[in-house]
């Protein structure tokens, strides 16, 4: 890594974090680059978020809120240092080239070619910095779909997501939250990580380009390889599995239970729970093809085994047997268990007189865990300091990480 010395002493947790000493100069925006951040800031990297002088959308998008904040915002935007530039301003637009001269990973969720009338593009950049990792997010790739906008909804329309999401007897639905920007920011992540490590070996930098909808319709998976593999084409079948049974909710006496049975000895399992062994014998359950095939006639015998309980026995009872199974909660209930079950799903980032609540981050290290030492910051709260550290300024040596988290 280059000479960063003043930045790590104001900035990183020093040797905290498998990324510690790693800066990225993020110029990302929304959810798929700040996501993607996020988790290199959990793992350490000194991420400064440049954003224009009306911030990032997120800021605005609300409510819920938080102390006054977008939620939205809250949510993927914590360990981050906020330094406030207007491009068409002539001084603000060194700073930005400066910190991407500076920065190891440079990431940016712009327009295609959107940066190179600034000098911020890939080829810019890597005149000053070769050995640079930029990472390029856009909607639908630069080449035919350059010129189209990439909002997670579009891109669930585009990609045939929505048309699997719903019942068959319902308008195709968008998922609950935008998983193409989460895949996409995950995508992105993986592909920096890789890259860090070819130029750790080589000393070489490379570009790493995402779109959402490759990222869609890789995380299509089965769904997409039916079609690619075998020429079928998926539809709506509501919270059933097109090839797994039973794998859905089913009506239990109080609430509805899902089941996820994925082989013919869980469903073995299952029918002795219900008191229904003869079910294993019979030609239309007994294997795996079979009861996808007859759903329709397993259904309403699994229905009404399971209507002599509640969800919430049902659970238990068939989780001690080794039954893949769930009742259906609302996000509280998804948290609230999470809690009960030990994986302590809620952090505070930021220090003992400013934090904010969040989700810990998924990925557990033995040796260098995820940290979570800055709240989200404020719209251009870093500006000075992120100014002076470029600028070379001998007095932002004395620092101290308080003051430059405060």
């Amino acid at each position: 890594m280059r000479d960063r010395s003043i930045l790590e002493e104001a900035f990183t947790r020093s040797g905290r974090g498998p990324l510690s000493g790693v800066v990225v100069a993020d110029f990302g925006r929304v959810l798929a680059g700040p996501y993607c951040t996020m988790i290199l800031a959990d793992m350490g990297a000194t991420v400064i978020k440049v954003e224009s002088p009306t911030g990032d959308e997120t800021r605005m998008w609300m409510p819920p809120v938080f102390e006054g904040q977008s939620t939205y915002y809250l949510s993927v935007n914590r360990n981050k240092f906020s330094v406030k530039l207007d491009f068409n301003n002539a001084e603000d637009l060194d700073v930005a080239r400066e910190l991407a001269v500076r920065a190891d990973i440079v990431i940016e969720n712009f327009k295609p070619a959107g940066l190179e009338k600034y000098g911020l593009d890939y080829e810019s950049v890597c005149v000053s910095n070769p050995s640079v990792i930029f990472a390029s997010i856009t909607g639908f790739g630069t080449a035919g779909g350059a010129h189209l906008p990439g909002y997670d909804l579009l891109v669930q329309a585009a990609s045939g997501l929505m048309s699997l999401t719903g019942s068959p007897e319902t308008e195709p639905f968008r998922a609950g939250v935008a998983v193409v920007d989460v895949f996409t920011g995950m995508h992105a992540c993986i592909g920096i990580l890789a890259a860090l490590n070819h130029r750790q070996v080589t000393g070489e930098g490379q570009r790493v380009e995402v779109n959402l909808m490759s990222s869609a319709l890789s995380g299509l998976v089965n769904q997409t390889g039916a079609y690619a593999i075998a020429g079928v084409v998926p539809s709506r079948m509501g919270n059933e599995h097109p090839s797994i049974y039973p794998y859905e909710p089913i009506a239990t006496g109080e609430g509805d239970i899902v089941l996820a049975i994925g082989n013919d000895r869980q469903f073995r399992v299952l029918c002795r729970e219900l008191g229904m062994p003869e079910l294993t014998e019979d030609p239309r359950f007994a294997l795996a093809p079979d009861r996808s095939r007859n759903r329709l006639e397993l259904r309403p015998l699994l229905e009404s085994a399971l209507s002599r309980a509640t969800a919430s026995d049902w659970f238990e009872r068939l989780t001690t047997a080794g039954i893949p199974c769930a009742p259906i909660r609302d996000v509280a209930g998804g948290i609230q268990f999470a809690e009960r079950i030990g994986l302590e799903p809620i952090i505070r980032a930021g220090s003992d007189t400013h934090s904010t609540p969040g989700i810990r981050n998924p990925i557990t290290f033995s040796q260098t865990p995820a940290t979570y030492d800055k709240a989200p910051p404020a719209l251009g709260e870093d500006t000075h300091l992120i100014r002076r550290w470029l600028a070379g300024s001998p007095a932002f040596s004395s620092i101290s990480v308080e003051e430059a988290t405060a």
